[in-house]
């Protein structure tokens, strides 16, 4: 009898420590309750922001003065939106962005993968002192040469157009460039040298493997480095100011001005409050900011993914 109660026991115990704890340590229930517990967690620290920027832009004067209302509005109230996109001049504005964002971020993706791939498939003396340079210009801030490349810039007259960001970048000195290069250097290693062997037997010179063999097994890579550059120089708001002045603007650049835009454009009267800027406001024109990027996200998360892991990139 206490042998059979004994073995009970031990079968129960068994079972229960199983489901806690799982068959490997990595099954359990414990196991997945703190994965869980860790991603809701960091989930919820990326999405607090943009919940909050969604709640509050669509809150009239009305809900933002009520201490009732918390998250969800009473109404759903647009006029911040119809305000905010006058502000930013936001069509006007998303077109001139899109200018100064993607043809430099083209350039940029171009040029990386024809270094990468010189330095990935050719031997020559002095590479790997050449291949530290280019790591080099990531290392440095970007602060220490400001002031030289602006001088140098103005010399050029390169200065109030979109060259000083499209020269720089199709010379391999783009935002962030030694990133991509070394993205395509490591990709490019990757490409088996019997696919370029058996070009070679056949006629093919090093242009004809790049563009046909190289080019097309590299899309994760173009994918990535596109994508990233893209939202760089999005977000790039000192140079472009700097460089640019009042000659080209971002949503990113109208959105820093957009106080002072939004008291010159709606004054506030002598005795009434209806025209003064308020947390509703300035979240519809940051929402409108972000918006394109995060269109094109849910366009491209797919190719994205694919080639985060195709690529064998872990984080930045």
């Amino acid at each position: 009898m206490e042998n059979r109660n004994k073995r009970q026991f031990d079968r129960h115990y068994l079972r229960a420590r199983r489901w806690f704890f799982g068959m490997q340590g990595t099954d359990g229930f414990l196991f997945k309750l703190l994965v869980y517990g860790l991603l809701i967690g960091i989930g919820f620290v990326y999405l607090f922001p943009l919940i909050y920027m969604g709640s509050y832009s669509f809150k009239s004067l009305d809900d933002l003065l009520n201490p009732l209302v918390n998250w969800i509005p009473t109404q759903l109230y647009l006029e911040n939106y119809k305000k905010a996109n006058e502000v930013l001049d936001f069509v006007p504005t998303l077109l001139e962005t899109l200018y100064v964002t993607v043809l430099p971020a083209l350039a940029q993706t171009a040029i990386a993968a024809v270094i990468g791939y010189g330095l990935a498939r050719f031997d020559f003396k002095g590479k790997k002192i050449l291949f530290v340079l280019v790591l080099a210009t990531f290392i440095i801030p970007p602060q220490v040469t400001l002031i030289p490349r602006y001088i140098f810039f103005k010399e050029l007259n390169l200065l109030g157009s979109l060259n000083a960001f499209i020269l720089p970048a199709a010379s391999g000195q783009g935002l962030n460039s030694a990133i991509f290069i070394l993205i395509f250097y490591q990709f490019f290693r990757m490409v088996p040298k019997a696919l370029e062997e058996a070009a070679q037997i056949d006629g093919a010179g090093h242009f004809r493997i790049f563009f046909t063999i190289a080019i097309p097994m590299a899309v994760p890579a173009i994918i990535i480095s596109f994508l990233f550059s893209f939202v760089w120089y999005w977000n790039e708001t000192y140079l472009a100011s700097i460089y640019f002045g009042d000659a080209l603007t971002t949503l990113p650049l109208q959105l820093q001005k957009f106080v002072a835009t939004y008291q010159k454009m709606f004054p506030a009267g002598m005795n009434t409050g209806i025209n003064q800027l308020n947390e509703g406001i300035k979240m519809a024109g940051t929402v409108l900011s972000i918006l394109p990027l995060l269109v094109v996200y849910f366009i491209t998360q797919r190719w994205f993914t694919e080639g985060v892991d195709r690529s064998g990139i872990t984080g930045e």
